[in-house]
């Protein structure tokens, strides 16, 4: 999250969460929203550095940190559901 605020980085978070929970069909509250954001922020990041992808501001922010948060909820459940 490049150039954003702790307070932007909470809302960028809330609202990265809250996109990840309705394309996944799941029902959180607002701190597993928040955490998931957040947690789905450091990942897009990531993978966006990797992949030489740069963003900034708060849309740029929030598109990435939502794909984290996505792709975070995607392993999440693949993780879950393999066999034992």
């Amino acid at each position: 999250m490049n150039e954003v605020s702790i307070l932007g980085a909470i809302i960028i978070g809330i609202f990265a969460g809250w996109i990840a929970e309705q394309v996944m069909g799941r029902k959180h509250g607002l701190l597993t929203n928040l955490i998931v954001g957040v947690v789905g922020a450091f990942l897009g990041a990531l993978i966006a550095g990797m992949l030489g992808i740069s963003f900034a501001g708060f849309w740029g922010s929030l598109v990435i940190s939502a794909l984290g948060a996505i792709l975070l909820l995607a392993l999440l459940n693949f993780i879950r559901r393999r066999p034992a």
